[in-house]
């Protein structure tokens, strides 16, 4: 129920716009439409490059339990700061997929170190988009190392048309839509939630 509270709380406070993008959802997609700033849908909502990534995700329905695990991590000014960052962001359906009880238990002030770790661990400094991720795999010889904002390593491979995030638990997260561009940086939404060492 508090989390519940927390998330409506949160929506009324942060419903300020909607994000920013050009989306896609294969690789074959993302290489073309990379640099595209086109206005796409995520989570129900329109995205435009113009707000920032607090801003925009507010309005997405499938990340509303990122939004809230954000704000009690204290990662709002950061994440509306000047960046760039890149943020692959899980869904609802991913958080979803954790043992029941995690989400509530992240959330709660005592957890707050563990929350930002995992939530960090899903940030990369910079802009990195679809294209960049590709030729980062193809010139790594089929994976890219990408270095988190938490200290850890996500690493980046392809399967089929679509971009693989492999954690350093060997958790695998699958690039459902890719280059939501935003005013500070580009959000790829992931299905699964990645955990750091």
């Amino acid at each position: 129920m508090k989390l519940i509270q927390t998330r409506t709380a949160l929506m009324a406070a942060l419903a300020v716009g909607a994000l920013a993008a050009a989306g896609c959802t294969s690789m074959a997609g993302m290489d073309a439409g990379a640099g595209a700033q086109g206005t796409v849908m995520v989570g129900g909502a329109p995205m435009y490059p113009t707000r920032n990534i607090v801003e925009n995700a507010v309005n997405s329905r499938d990340h509303t339990t990122l939004v809230a695990a954000v704000t009690a991590a204290g990662l709002v000014p950061t994440l509306s700061g000047p960046g760039p960052f890149t943020v692959f962001a899980p869904t609802n359906a991913a958080f979803a997929k954790l043992p029941a009880g995690t989400v509530e238990s992240l959330v709660q002030p005592a957890n707050k170190a563990t929350l930002t770790k995992i939530l960090t661990y899903h940030v990369v400094p910079g802009r990195v988009s679809a294209s960049d991720l590709i030729g980062q795999i193809r010139a790594g010889g089929g994976r890219a190392r990408l270095t988190t904002v938490e200290g850890g390593t996500l690493t980046a491979s392809l399967r089929g048309d679509s971009v693989i995030l492999t954690d350093e638990m060997g958790g695998v997260a699958t690039v459902t839509q890719a280059d939501v561009f935003q005013s500070n940086g580009v959000i790829h939404v992931t299905d699964t939630v990645s955990m750091p060492n």
